[in-house]
C-alpha cells in the first residue's frame, strides 16, 4: 500500500517507509529461516543486514524526508551501500543455536556492530524527533510510529526470550508501524 501511495503521488518518504517495512519484513523472515532450518551464517547475515543494519535507518530517511530534508537521501544511499558490504564481507564466527543469534556473539565490534549501532540510534532519533514534532497534524499516526519504534526495540531488547517470544513483538511492532504509516492526516473543515 505504501509503494502504490509512492508511485501515485511521487512523496519520497512514502518509498523510504516502503523500504524500510520491506527490511523488516525480509528480517522477520530471516527469523522464521533460522527457526525452521537452524541458524547459519547465511541467515544471520541476511537477518543482521535487513534487521540490523537497514530498518531503524530506512525509517529515520522518510521520517527526515516528511520534515523536509532531501539532503539526507544521499547520504543514507551511501550508507545503504556501506551496510550492503558489511553484512557480505564482515567475518560471521562462532555456532549457532536454536534461538535468534546475538550479534556480540558472532560479529566484531568494529565495524559491524559499531555501525549498526550507530545507524539504528540515528534512524530511532529521527523517528522519533520527527514523529514528536509533527504530533498536532497527524496524533494517531504519530502515535502509532512512536509506539511501533518502542514494541520493535522491546521486542530486541528482549531477544533472548526465544523466537517465538520475539515474533510476537516483530508482528505488533509491523502493524503498529504499518498503521502510523498509512493514518490518514485529518481534514480541515
Amino acid at each position: 500500500m505504501l509503494a502504490t501511495r509512492w508511485r501515485a503521488t511521487s512523496r519520497p518518504e512514502l518509498a523510504a517507509w516502503a523500504a524500510a517495512l520491506l527490511a523488516y519484513a525480509v528480517a522477520s523472515g530471516a527469523i522464521a529461516w533460522g527457526a525452521a532450518a537452524g541458524w547459519d551464517p547465511r541467515s544471520f547475515r541476511v537477518y543482521y543486514l535487513f534487521g540490523g543494519l537497514l530498518t531503524a535507518p530506512l525509517l529515520g530517511l522518510g521520517s527526515l524526508l516528511l520534515y523536509g530534508w532531501r539532503r539526507i537521501v544521499g547520504p543514507v544511499l551511501v550508507y545503504v551501500g556501506l551496510a550492503v558490504g558489511i553484512a557480505i564481507s564482515v567475518p560471521v564466527e562462532g555456532t549457532f543455536g536454536a534461538d535468534i543469534p546475538a550479534a556480540q556473539d558472532h560479529l566484531e565490534l568494529f565495524p559491524a556492530r559499531l555501525v549498526a549501532i550507530v545507524a539504528n540510534t540515528a534512524g530511532t532519533v529521527a523517528v522519533l524527533a520527527v514523529a514528536i514534532a509533527t504530533i498536532r497534524r497527524r496524533p494517531l499516526g504519530n502515535a502509532l510510529v512512536v509506539a511501533g519504534v518502542v514494541v520493535a526495540a522491546l521486542g530486541t531488547a528482549l531477544s533472548g526470550l526465544g523466537t517465538a517470544k520475539t515474533a510476537i513483538f516483530v508482528a505488533i511492532a509491523a502493524v503498529l508501524l504499518y498503521g502510523g504509516f498509512t493514518a490518514s492526516t485529518p481534514r480541515s473543515h
